[in-house]
C-alpha cells in the first residue's frame, strides 16, 4: 500500500495497483531523460502543465521504478490503459505534485472508486 507522507502514489491499470515514488535515483534518472542540469530545471519543465506521452510515459517508467517495480521502459509502455488516460496522468499529477509541491492549476476531478 502507498505510504504518502513518503511521497508514493497509488495507480490502478486493469485490476493492478501500482506504486509510484519519486526516490533521489529517480529524480537523477528524470534529469537524464529530460537532458536538465538540475531539479529546479526539472520543476521548471514539469511546471508548464504540458507533458507529452513521451513525457508521461518516462515519467511513469521512473516513477514505478522508484515505487519498487522493477519493469523496462518496454514493459511500461506495454502496461493497458482500459480507463483511458485520465487515471495516469492524474497519478502522475499527484506524484509531481508530492515531490515539487505546489498546486496543480486544473486538479483532477475525483474518481468513485
Amino acid at each position: 500500500m502507498p505510504n504518502a507522507r513518503r511521497g508514493e502514489v497509488p495507480l490502478i491499470l486493469g485490476a493492478q495497483t501500482y506504486t509510484l515514488c519519486l526516490t533521489l535515483g529517480a529524480l537523477a534518472e528524470l534529469e537524464d531523460a529530460f537532458q536538465v542540469q538540475d531539479l529546479t530545471a526539472l520543476a521548471e519543465r514539469f511546471g508548464t502543465g504540458r507533458l507529452s506521452s513521451r513525457d508521461l510515459l518516462a515519467i511513469l517508467g521512473i516513477g514505478l521504478r522508484g515505487g519498487g517495480h522493477s519493469m523496462t521502459d518496454d514493459e511500461v509502455a506495454r502496461l493497458p490503459l482500459a480507463d483511458g488516460i485520465e487515471p495516469l496522468a492524474a497519478a502522475i499529477a499527484a506524484l509531481l505534485l508530492a515531490t515539487f509541491g505546489g498546486t496543480p492549476a486544473n486538479p483532477p476531478a475525483p474518481q468513485d472508486r
